[in-house]
């Protein structure tokens, strides 16, 4: 290898492998190519993005300094060593001429000296950047995180109504993780490319103005190239993400529901339909690589020409005696170094607005209203009875579409209620207004004579206890997920709640028994003993008011009966509101309230409101009238 390509190479290697050109920092194909997201508020971003930071000021100072002198030193060696190769080249010239001449070791040897200094401190300072800037990045994370998780934990049931629980996850993850990388790899090869640029700029000038310009007539070239195959690339980009988003939703649909496809015999129809995808992802990936990926070879070809008039001008001024052998070497290096920082920039820039469109996704969580405070809610219910009562209680999701209006009910402690209507009548807003997911917009909500306005949300929400439709399980044992239900809860009391709700049996047939690992939707157990496990965490609660969705609708026979009795074992005593969607199995309810668009059209218990041949009547007759005669009822 030549010496002026060996230096061509050590002027590379300056660099991180992951930014050099030609690869973004995740190894792929040419950060100009990366889709972003371009952020809306900049300026506004950017200022709370600084406030995040400003307690580590003094940190990000000392890196500051720490890259740009890890730049600085890198800077210095080529010049250094551009005095030992103009040593040895007039030496060897000097042979060449027939005059006797000898390497000078003890100056070459000084040089070399020096050069492992500088290398050795560059590498410290940069090893100190690098670790200062993992420790702001981390802090700022962190406290992001924190900030996000107790955010959520204030904001209201319709914020979560509104939102797919992906997208909510993406912001507490991806994007943060988007702001972390960029904090600890972006910021400071962002400093170190900036410094490398001006300072590469000041030592080609120290060596040759004329080469100099000549250098810098390459950039608008540079510029234009560049801009071009990121306006071209970026929309390919676009269509590899969109393609890439079908093929993941149709793989997560097939392997979903898996059974349902083969059920069905859909299985050829399911794989042609992927081989389509496949191959549109194909065509678009195979697009977006091309268009992005020629990028490099081009601004080599740019940079090679500006290398060949350096080399070529340079030498005729080597031989006139304008310039020294060890200068024009240095010089090419420099060159190098100010042509690859400008394509790291660029890059970077690509990504600092990506990373700026994601700080503006977790601000947008953060800026979102929260739940009214309740500091100054002063009332507590000593001995909660369970009588509740509705006065004029109106509500609305949207202001002017009205879906609650002048409702009124009483109920006694320990009865126990049942909510019937079609889909939308009402039913699942009832129970948020109970426990005051949403607030009314007019009337009152009275528990045991007190208005829940003037209780605190916490202590209106331990009254209550819930046994849904859809179980929530989480990943765990079986014990930990029954003491849910009551903090510090013993294992006597574990046990006497599975008893009690029909589940201990089937717990100390599993393996591990009650230490048995549940996976994360819980699928190695079936729904109907799910269904049990949350009724056994209700027990142990222990609440004044149960509410009850029909928990029954997609078990077995069999499990229907152990959860029924379980059930109504758990409403003895408490006032409970259960939503029926079977009407078989609320026929032994002291009061049925039938509800339609909001309003209770009908109330009364089973005979009454089918002697009255009304709604309800109907709505039961369409049912399953006589289908479910001997069927127990709670």
């Amino acid at each position: 290898m030549s010496a002026m390509g060996a230096m061509r190479n050590s002027a590379a290697s300056q660099y991180p492998t992951s930014f050099r050109p030609g690869r973004d920092r995740f190894g792929g194909g040419h950060g100009f190519g990366r889709p972003v997201e371009k952020p809306k508020d900049l300026k506004g971003t950017l200022k709370r993005l600084a406030i995040y930071l400003k307690p580590m000021w003094p940190r990000l100072l000392f890196m500051v300094l720490a890259a740009s002198a890890s730049t600085v030193l890198n800077i210095a060696s080529p010049k250094i060593m551009g005095k030992a190769i103009t040593s040895l080249g007039r030496t060897f010239m000097m042979r060449i001429m027939g005059i006797p001449a000898h390497v000078d070791f003890s100056y070459i040897g000084h040089i070399v000296f020096w050069l492992l200094g500088l290398y050795v401190a560059s590498s410290l300072f940069n090893y100190a950047m690098q670790y200062t800037m993992a420790g702001v990045a981390q802090t700022t994370v962190f406290a992001m995180r924190r900030d996000m998780n107790d955010k959520l934990s204030r904001l209201p049931l319709k914020f979560f109504d509104g939102r797919t629980h992906g997208e909510i996850m993406s912001r507490m993850t991806n994007d943060i993780d988007n702001i972390s990388m960029t904090l600890q790899q972006s910021l400071g090869q962002l400093i170190t490319s900036v410094v490398g640029i001006v300072g590469a700029i000041v030592m080609m000038f120290t060596i040759s103005w004329l080469l100099t310009l000549i250098c810098l007539l390459t950039l608008p070239l540079s510029f234009i190239v560049t801009a071009t195959i990121a306006r071209l690339s970026q929309k390919n980009f676009a269509n590899q993400q969109r393609e890439l988003g079908m093929l993941n939703g149709h793989v997560e649909e097939m392997y979903t529901g898996h059974k349902i496809v083969k059920a069905f015999g859909h299985e050829e129809e399911a794989i042609a339909q992927f081989h389509e995808i496949n191959e549109r992802l194909y065509e678009a990936g195979w697009r977006a690589q091309f268009v992005s990926g020629i990028i490099f070879p081009l601004m080599n070809f740019i940079n090679n020409i500006g290398y060949v008039l350096i080399s070529a001008i340079g030498g005729i001024m080597v031989t006139r005696r304008q310039i020294q052998l060890g200068d024009i070497t240095a010089f090419i290096q420099y060159q190098r170094m100010f042509t690859m920082p400008i394509a790291q920039t660029a890059n970077i820039v690509n990504i600092l607005q990506s990373t700026i469109a994601s700080a503006e996704r977790v601000f947008e969580v953060l800026d979102e209203q929260e739940e009214p405070s309740d500091a100054g809610a002063t009332a507590t219910l000593a001995s909660p009875r369970g009588e509740v009562r509705l006065e004029n209680v109106r509500f609305s999701y949207k202001k002017d579409v009205p879906l609650i209006e002048d409702l009124n009910i009483e109920v006694s402690p320990g009865q126990t209620i049942a909510i019937v209507g079609p889909t939308g009548a009402g039913k699942t807003t009832l129970v948020n207004l109970l426990m005051r997911f949403y607030d009314i917009d007019g009337g009152r909500i009275l528990i045991d004579g007190v208005d829940i306005r003037d209780l605190k949300r916490e202590n209106l929400r331990q009254l209550f206890g819930m046994v849904l439709q859809d179980t929530w399980l989480f990943h765990g044992t079986i014990r930990e997920n029954i003491a849910y239900g009551k903090e510090g809860a013993t294992n006597e009391e574990i046990v006497r709640a599975a008893k009690a709700a029909q589940a201990d049996h089937f717990i100390r047939a599993l393996p591990d028994g009650y230490d048995t690992v549940l996976n994360e939707d819980a699928s190695n157990i079936s729904q109907g003993e799910k269904q049990l496990l949350t009724i056994a965490r209700a027990f142990l609660a222990d609440p004044p008011i149960l509410i009850l969705d029909e928990a029954t609708s997609s078990v077995d026979t069999r499990t229907e009966i152990y959860i029924q009795k379980a059930m109504a074992e758990l409403m003895k005593g408490r006032t409970s509101f259960v939503i029926a969607h079977r009407l078989s199995t609320i026929r032994d309810a002291q009061m049925i309230l039938v509800m339609n668009h909001g309003r209770i059209i009908e109330t009364g218990t089973h005979q009454e409101l089918l002697a009255k041949g009304g709604f309800y009547a109907d709505l039961y007759n369409s049912q399953f009238a006589g289908a479910f005669a001997d069927t127990p009822a709670i």
